[in-house]
């Protein structure tokens, strides 16, 4: 049965219409047309007046609803964390895994494969954040998980995750990039994070095929006047993506604006989000606007990517359609999904927000 909304301010993820109805088939958009076609039609949702926009997709989360994915990998963690990430504008996730003992990323791979396998829907794949990363910039991250990429690793991933595991944050001046090749070669999409390379070591991995950054500023070599380090070599290259974590805790908001005008439609929002947890590897306390570990490091953000979307707006005088585009278009862009995420066109996936008054939202998915 098709399903038809009418009676709101559509975004489409580069323009605005009005007076149009969006129709579906459930769950592909099969049609944007004028809204009179459809008056009086018994299968119209009636949206009242409301703002329409892509839902989001968020490339980075831990968990949510009061369980931390990696640290329980089974499908009903992951299906918390989707309904959690849901709840905040995004239809569509990256369930992601801290640096961790090898046993539980292969308890993940196999409960992303059986959410699936159950008809489990929005979760794209696995992003493994570590452990190839530099303990020099390990964040919260364990030091005794962490270690350079070597030839067992990509045989294990490739053997065991290959269906599985769609993105890995390292740090390049770590890995052999013959090997980081290998992993792109298969499919799999890297991420520069965790990382102290100089500005000289950043551009030679861009060179050579790394593309992406994992939340700019926090955890990498910052920007400086004599060393301008991973921040500046993504700065001064137009072809790079960067996710940044916009809490105001994670950086600034002004860093958050800044970035935007240096980068544009290279700079998109994840939540870094997790979830409370007491016992085991990691450990996050929440506090008021943040988790922290037992050592009171930062170890993960209260963040959906609706509140991202809004601190976008309300704190870094971002465009709301920019905001929006952050958050939807751009990581669909960074993950090269764009041809069916992050815009309402026909053909693409039948997955919207619907804006209010004081931001209530409604996700259509």
């Amino acid at each position: 049965m098709p399903a038809i909304y009418t009676n709101a301010l559509i975004f489409t993820g580069d323009r605005i219409l009005s007076d149009h109805a969006v129709v579906t088939d459930g769950h592909v958009i099969t049609g944007i047309v004028p809204a009179s076609e459809y008056k009086g039609h018994p299968d119209v949702t009636d949206l009242e007046g409301g703002f329409m926009a892509p839902a989001f997709v968020d490339l980075q989360v831990y968990g949510g609803n009061g369980s931390v994915f990696f640290l329980d990998p089974s499908v009903e963690s992951l299906r918390a964390t989707y309904e959690a990430s849901k709840a905040g504008g995004a239809a569509h996730i990256m369930p992601t895994l801290a640096t961790i003992a090898p046993e539980k990323v292969l308890l993940a791979i196999q409960a992303v494969r059986d959410y699936w396998q159950e008809g489990g829907k929005g979760v794209l794949g696995l992003h493994l954040e570590g452990p190839f990363i530099n303990p020099v910039k390990k964040g919260a991250h364990l030091e005794k998980y962490i270690h350079p990429l070597t030839r067992e690793d990509v045989n294990w991933i490739l053997h065991h995750g290959k269906d599985v595991v769609k993105m890995i944050t390292l740090a390049p001046e770590c890995c052999d990039p013959a090997l980081v090749k290998e992993l792109q070669d298969a499919g799999i999409t890297i991420f520069a994070g965790h990382s102290n390379a100089t500005y000289a070591e950043a551009i030679a991995a861009f060179e050579n095929g790394i593309h992406h950054v994992t939340h700019l500023f926090n955890a990498m070599s910052p920007l400086e006047s004599r060393a301008p380090g991973l921040v500046g070599a993504v700065y001064n290259q137009p072809k790079i993506f960067a996710s940044i974590v916009a809490d105001g805790v994670h950086v600034d908001f002004a860093t958050v604006s800044i970035s935007h005008k240096i980068m544009d439609g290279r700079l998109f929002l994840i939540s870094d989000a997790a979830a409370e947890n007491h016992e085991g590897d990691y450990i996050y306390i929440q506090q008021k606007d943040r988790y922290v570990n037992a050592a009171g490091v930062l170890a993960g953000s209260r963040l959906t990517m609706l509140q991202a979307v809004h601190n976008c707006v309300e704190k870094a005088g971002i465009p709301l359609h920019t905001a929006l585009q952050m958050a939807s278009l751009y990581p669909a862009r960074a993950l090269r999904l764009h041809n069916r995420l992050g815009r309402i066109e026909t053909g693409y996936e039948a997955a919207f927000i619907v804006l209010r008054d004081h931001w209530d939202m409604t996700v259509y998915c």
